[in-house]
């Protein structure tokens, strides 16, 4: 890894720049260095040596649940890092039957399943993937400086000018790539613009959702404890309130409790607990009833949903691509965000195996496959959003208003019929496309509904569970 200040000229060499030092843009760089001379990643923050927060990604604080549709993305990428995540700590769980989670139609059953989760911070999930990026030849790293603008005119973007965040020297970046994957506070749109492109089409919907996070140490021999999620089911017009306890690594566990616009959590401690007992079922509040707190109460303001159509552009520019959060920005609670970028760099890779970073026409394509891959999350995010008392944002087509009837029945049938819970697991942890929710088997089970297996009382959690946070059999 080089982290030099002072990067010489090109020289005839190929150059690609990546702003942002988070998941999106260390993978997209493991991707780019295989097809440049040299990758530069510029993020304003300085990286910390260990599993430890940095100020640019504040929302690090909260559950972050890695599916596996994006975990086997991340590892065609990074061969070894799914190894890498659980020899740091990191559990790997099967779904359905590492999660005791009540959805908005009852209780999933915990039968076996093909996909899985990996629950940890996601301090340690950015820290492996950092180190191994990092690692390869040809990649450096850009801390300590920030974007302050595109080079270039309408037609191609040919590099960024850079300032150093603590002294304010200036300088500049050529590139014959620059892909932004700075995250949800992207300027990308603002500097197309000003390099005299129109403005970049936006939408976003808006629940008012607020996370407040703290972590428990676990009990004694939790190890293969499950998660935990109670959701909020977004039929009833009240504000939606959630939570979900990750066991992490270092033997805690992190609890975040989530609530839009009109029921949100506080920051205060004494509130945390009477939250989790107010919610659809206190499974939660039990679990940490006796459990110690390790930490305060973090709270997260900014949760917005927002997408950013460069692709809609009439004419984009070459040499200019935003994926991640840059692109689009996803309520937290539906846990994409993570897979949803690992799959955009997938679709890079998989485009630059077949034409040059050079090429004519290269990103504007590149940038509409990225939106692609974008699409479906942002779609069933949005769908159930826009349904909280107080949203803000467009109301959804009616195609889109017709299938979430469907889904909610799904959902609903889901939790007694094992077709249909294999399908939500698969399009949930972003291993198959939504459509796969269409497929004839899985409608026919849909309208034939759930039956008496899918009115389950309580909650699947085991009594040896239980057991071990001190709790009666349920």
């Amino acid at each position: 890894m080089r982290t030099s200040d002072d990067i010489p000229a090109r020289d005839g060499r190929t150059r690609a720049v990546v702003l942002g030092g988070g998941m999106a843009g260390l993978l997209a760089a493991a991707v780019l260095v295989r097809h440049v001379d040299e990758v530069v990643v510029v993020d304003r923050d300085r990286m910390p040596e260990g599993p430890l927060p940095r100020k640019g990604l504040p929302q690090a604080r909260h559950a972050h649940l890695l599916m596996s549709g994006g975990a086997r993305a991340v590892e065609s990428l990074l061969p070894g890092t799914l190894d890498g995540w659980v020899s740091a700590g990191a559990r790997r769980l099967a779904l359905p039957t590492g999660l005791v989670a009540l959805g908005p139609g009852g209780w999933f059953p915990r039968w076996p399943g093909t996909q899985y989760l990996l629950a940890c911070t996601r301090d340690l999930l950015d820290l492996v993937v950092r180190a191994r990026v990092l690692a390869l030849p040809g990649i450096v790293l850009r801390e300590g400086t920030e974007a302050v603008a595109l080079l270039g005119d309408v037609r191609r973007v040919t590099g960024v000018r850079v300032r150093d965040a603590g002294t304010g020297a200036g300088g500049t970046l050529e590139a014959d790539l620059v892909v932004d994957a700075s995250g949800r506070g992207s300027r990308a749109a603002r500097r197309l613009t000003e390099l005299g492109l129109p403005v970049v089409h936006e939408e976003t919907v808006d629940s008012g959702l607020v996370y407040a996070t703290r972590i428990f140490q676990a009990p004694p021999e939790s190890e293969r404890f499950p998660v935990v999620s109670v959701q909020a089911d977004p039929r009833r017009r009240r504000p939606g309130q959630g939570a979900v306890l990750v066991p992490v690594e270092g033997g805690r566990w992190l609890v975040t409790t989530s609530g839009t616009r009109g029921g949100e959590p506080s920051g205060e401690a004494g509130e945390f607990e009477p939250f989790l007992r107010a919610l659809r079922d206190p499974l939660i509040a039990d679990l940490v009833a006796r459990a110690e707190p390790l930490t305060d109460v973090a709270l997260t303001r900014s949760t917005v949903n927002r997408r950013r159509f460069f692709e809609r552009l009439p004419a984009p520019p070459d040499g200019f691509v935003a994926l991640g959060d840059a692109l689009a920005t996803f309520n937290p609670v539906y846990g994409q965000g993570l897979s949803v970028a690992a799959q955009s760099a997938v679709v890079l890779r998989d485009t630059l195996a077949l034409r040059s970073v050079r090429a004519p026409g290269l990103a504007p394509d590149l940038q509409r496959r990225v939106a692609r891959a974008a699409s479906g999350p942002w779609d069933l995010a949005t769908g159930e959003d826009i349904n909280y008392p107080g949203a803000i944002g467009a109301p959804p087509p009616a195609a889109t208003r017709l299938l979430r009837g469907y889904v909610q029945r799904l959902m609903r049938t889901a939790t007694g019929d094992p077709v249909v819970l294999k399908a939500l697991m698969d399009v949930m942890t972003l291993s198959a496309p939504m459509t796969e929710l269409l497929r004839p088997s899985v409608a026919l089970c849909v309208a034939r509904g759930p039956g008496r297996a899918g009115r389950r009382g309580g909650p699947p959690i085991t009594a040896a569970e239980l057991a071990l946070c001190g709790l009666p059999p349920r």
